[in-house]
This record gives C-alpha cells, sequence and structure tokens, in this order.
C-alpha cells in the first residue's frame, strides 16, 4: 500500500493490513522464472525440431518451413487446450507456455470452449475472435509504426 493511502487509512485498517501482509503467501519469482525459461525454451525446441522436419523430409526450403511449423504449434496447442492438458501444463509453468504462438492458440481455443453453450456461430465463433480481433489489429499497427520509424532513419538517417 503506498504511505499516501496509509497516511489516510485508520489505526484498524493499518493493523488489518500489517496482519494480512504477515499472512500473505511470497510468492517464489525466482522458481517461477526457471520454469517459464525452460518450459518456454521447451517449446521453441520443438518448433525447431518441427522445423528441421519440415525442410529435411518434406519439399520445403529453410525459409518456407516455418509457416507450417507454426500451424503444427497452433493445431497441437488447440488441441491440447481441448483435451484440457495445456491449462495444467500451463499452470505449471506460467509464462512459459503464454509467451509463445501456443498460448496466443490456448487463448483463443480456451475463448472458444467458454462459450460453447450460446451455439456454434455466435457462441464460438463470435468470442473466439474478440481477443485475436484486437491481436491482430494492435500487431497490425505496431508493424506499421516501426515500419515508418524504419523508412524514416533510412531516408533521413542515413542508415
Amino acid at each position: 500500500m503506498s504511505n499516501s493511502k496509509q497516511k489516510q487509512a485508520t489505526p484498524t485498517q493499518q493493523a488489518y493490513q500489517a496482519v494480512a501482509k504477515r499472512y500473505e503467501i511470497k510468492k517464489p519469482v525466482v522458481k517461477n522464472c526457471i520454469r517459464a525459461f525452460f518450459v518456454g525454451g521447451f517449446i521453441c525446441i520443438i518448433g525447431q525440431a518441427l522445423n528441421i522436419m519440415f525442410y529435411t523430409f518434406f519439399d520445403f526450403t529453410e525459409r518456407t518451413a516455418g509457416n507450417p511449423t507454426v500451424a503444427v504449434l497452433i493445431f497441437l496447442a488447440a488441441l491440447l487446450t481441448g483435451l484440457g492438458v495445456y491449462d495444467r501444463f500451463a499452470q505449471f509453468s506460467g509464462a512459459g507456455t503464454a509467451v509463445p504462438v501456443t498460448g496466443f492458440a490456448n487463448s483463443i481455443a480456451s475463448a472458444a470452449i467458454e462459450h460453447r453453450t450460446e451455439g456454434y456461430v455466435l457462441g464460438v465463433g463470435g468470442n473466439m475472435f474478440k481477443l485475436a480481433g484486437s491481436v491482430i489489429v494492435f500487431g497490425t499497427f505496431a508493424a506499421f509504426v516501426i515500419a515508418l520509424i524504419k523508412t524514416i532513419l533510412i531516408n533521413w538517417g542515413g542508415l
């Protein structure tokens, strides 16, 4: 609690805050960071293995193997979300599963599963793209701004 809010708190509220702080569960930040690092890295290793498989055994180049790799990772994450496995895995690893593209697939599939009782079109379809739409719009806008900055720096900055 900030100092300005503590000054406004009554003595009873301050005593409660002290007791609550004493019993507050401490979060194992370092342990969570290590788990997230290794689980996120493991997901990336799976992606790299898929990527190598696509250009080794199928007719892809190293440059074009990325698209099917991402598609397979998204499919696997959505499938594991539907089976209820991904959420338990994410509970253990935290941000390690949220940052890669599999986390995005999980959030889309979870939204779809959550609203399936409202019907397939309005429930699943409508709510599945609420999250995806905002992410796509933000990604497109961010890419535009970065491209604009890069263009300005190259043309005017001589980079």
